[in-house]
């Protein structure tokens, strides 16, 4: 079985798990429609449209 022949040290520890915290922003993508910031390859909640096409019928 695989033993450390010497102690990681807290800052090598920390900088290995420092990644892992990391927070990504979400991405976004505006709307060919209406121009509306929308999540990509997704139906844009705010007309219903996606790709240029009426996905989903939205009352004006």
């Amino acid at each position: 079985m695989a033993v450390p022949k010497r102690k990681v040290s807290k800052a090598r520890r920390d900088k290995r798990r420092s990644a892992v915290w990391k927070l990504d922003a979400p991405a976004l993508s505006r709307c060919s429609n209406c121009g509306e910031l929308t999540s990509p390859h997704r139906v844009c909640k705010n007309c219903g449209f996606y790709k240029g096409v009426e996905v989903i019928k939205k009352d004006a």
